[in-house]
């Protein structure tokens, strides 16, 4: 059975074999895709080797730099004409046989959607979760709802803020209608900043608990990385500024800037906190071009304050996420060394 009109995509740096058993889980699936286009930003690691032989229907394109995660998939999204839906896969998330089967389903049943996420679940430990789609704090602090929750969790099918794009589904049209991924992120918070654009122009989000996959997650750009800190510390700060609307700007502005010292001071404390600065310091030096996105942005907008404020969560226990992750990531070393030595990441 064949989902016309629906491309996945996949953008691969350096996935090694993961990238190899994604495809083979995507010629799994009960409804098959009418395209597969995987974009390569220039990795040197193999993962490409005999995959046109295996794969002989996989478009693919080679990059000769590293365009980063956001441009590369609207390059893709740019490619597939005719195709009304586009579900973005990350290299490392495996999707179950159903997959594209119910996100499929759940957008014909929700035509006021233009996203739509994934159940994630660790690929080496089928008990515990990776996410239920992803939650937006007033703040301007976004993360995985469920992340690392038994998988005895069970949540309905119901709106999210936002999808976790690596396993999510999107209206091709609503996705280029908003712009894509703003490409100047190249890579996280860049599916927060997309569904905030969504949410405003009056889109919703569906979490779908019987779309499952199972993702290794940081396999190519490593936990807690230096890397991942900066673009995360500076992107949260692009997230917040472009997106949020005027009278939710200045009312939670304090709350952002605190959550955004916290989340820097407990980075430090793991040893990266010249990596978060080097991000919130870029962010502000290029304030300028965001607030010229945002004033493009706010003119389009469709949605009331208040809707935004809904699809937000809210409250002060927010202030204590930087250190409940930084607890949760030295509880899970732990467990996999088991020891209690937890060595600082370089």
């Amino acid at each position: 059975m064949t989902g016309g009109g629906t491309a996945v995509v996949i953008v691969n740096k350096n996935a090694g074999a993961h990238l190899g058993r994604v495809l083979e889980q995507l010629e799994l699936q009960t409804v098959r895709p009418s395209r597969v286009v995987v974009v390569d930003n220039a990795s040197d690691d193999g993962s490409l080797d005999g995959l046109d032989t295996r794969f002989p229907s996989v478009e693919l394109v080679r990059s000769d730099e590293n365009l980063g995660f956001a441009a590369a998939n609207n390059l893709a999204v740019r490619m597939c004409d005719g195709c009304t839906y586009v579900a973005l896969l990350n290299p490392d998330a495996f999707p179950e046989p159903h997959w594209l089967e119910a996100l499929l389903a759940a957008a014909a049943a929700h035509p006021e959607c233009a996203a739509f996420g994934s159940r994630l679940v660790l690929a080496d430990d089928e008990g515990i979760l990776d996410g239920t789609g992803d939650q937006y704090h007033v703040s301007g602090t976004a993360w995985r709802r469920d992340q690392n929750a038994s998988a005895r969790v069970d949540r309905p099918e119901a709106e999210t803020f936002s999808a976790c794009a690596a396993a999510a589904l999107y209206g091709r049209d609503a996705f280029l209608a908003v712009g894509g991924f703003d490409e100047s992120f190249f890579c996280y918070y860049e599916d927060t900043d997309l569904a905030f654009r969504l949410r405003l122009a009056g889109y919703g989000c569906l979490h779908v608990p019987s779309a499952v996959a199972r993702h290794v997650g940081s396999a190519t750009t490593g936990l807690l990385s230096a890397f991942t800190i900066y673009y995360s510390s500076r992107n949260q700060v692009w997230t917040y500024v472009k997106n949020m609307p005027r009278p939710l700007f200045w009312l939670y502005l304090p709350q952002h800037l605190l959550v955004s010292a916290l989340t820097t001071l407990a980075y430090a404390l793991k040893g990266q906190g010249r990596a978060a600065l080097r991000g919130k310091r870029d962010a502000l030096r290029d304030l300028g071009d965001v607030l010229v996105l945002r004033r493009e942005v706010q003119q389009k907008r469709i949605a009331t304050s208040r809707d935004i404020r809904k699809a937000m969560t809210r409250g002060g226990a927010v202030y204590a996420l930087p250190f409940v992750i930084r607890v949760r990531e030295r509880r899970r070393r732990r467990a996999a060394t088991g020891s209690a030595f937890v060595p600082r990441q370089a």
